[in-house]
């Protein structure tokens, strides 16, 4: 079998990617990679400024992007992300389910609310945007990949958290599920499990873990590292790079898999 020359292997030229939540952090990233490898981007996300500034720096570059306003827990929301990735770029075949919120709350502490809010955004929101995607996928008949985005949360607490945690543990499965069933339609799902990645969201949970437990955000960084192997903080595009790969064409026997980016910290 001829060997696919690497350059083909990553070159997403002529497909549609959608990015939920991708006007900063690691959306920001992913959406910025799949720009470069020459996807047309649609970054859904409710914050329209932020998300305009990145267009903004993806077309300075040279790449295809757009962006629309739209809530990641909000089922219409999803189908009219779908029908305007299919307008601008002509079909959907990459979604990548980033968008999510990180609120700490103890236990005891936790209103319903908090678990009302993180599991329809982080979970219930995957499961709709994925639902309206494949829908698309499969009317086109060009199959497609669906990377979700979960956390080293879903197999490790990390206390204050049971809401968070349970939201990825349930994406975890919730990959495993999709991927079953949409792989006899050529549907690609698999899930991206990041660590403590440097992003404004991190920014203010450190913050807000200082007013918490009264101690900094560079002790709680410090003892952070102590149990990272690596001895850094991940970057957004260290978690980008895994899903550029995951969605070409150098994945393309993998799906149901989990791909773990946390500079080692589950091994401690």
């Amino acid at each position: 079998m001829e060997l696919e020359p690497i350059g083909q292997l990553f070159d997403l030229s002529g497909r549609g990617a959608v990015v939920t939540g991708g006007a900063m952090g690691i959306g920001r990233g992913v959406a910025l990679r799949l720009a470069e490898a020459g996807a047309g981007v649609m970054i859904a996300d409710i914050n329209r400024e932020a998300a305009d500034n990145t267009v903004a720096d993806i077309r300075a570059a040279g790449g295809k992007a757009e962006a629309i306003e739209a809530d990641a827990a909000n089922g219409e929301d999803a189908r009219k992300v779908m029908q305007a990735v299919t307008e601008a770029f002509g079909n959907v075949d990459i979604l990548v389910n980033n968008a999510g919120i990180y609120p700490m709350a103890p236990l005891l502490e936790a209103p319903k609310e908090i678990w009302d809010s993180v599991l329809d955004l982080n979970l219930k929101g995957t499961f709709l945007y994925s639902q309206a995607a494949a829908a698309q996928m499969i009317k086109a008949g060009r199959g497609g990949r669906i990377v979700n985005m979960a956390s080293i949360d879903a197999f490790k607490s990390f206390g204050a958290t049971a809401h968070y945690s349970a939201s990825k543990a349930g994406i975890v499965m919730l990959t495993k599920a999709l991927a079953l069933e949409l792989g006899p339609q050529g549907i690609l799902v698999n899930c991206v499990a990041p660590g403590s990645i440097m992003t404004p969201g991190t920014d203010r949970t450190r913050e807000a873990m200082t007013q918490a437990i009264g101690v900094s955000p560079e002790q709680i960084l410090q003892g952070f590292l102590q149990r990272v192997p690596l001895q850094r903080m991940g970057e957004p595009d260290d978690v980008a790079k895994v899903v550029l790969f995951l969605v070409s064409g150098a994945a393309d026997y993998m799906t149901g898999d989990v791909v773990v980016v946390d500079g080692g910290h589950l091994l401690t």
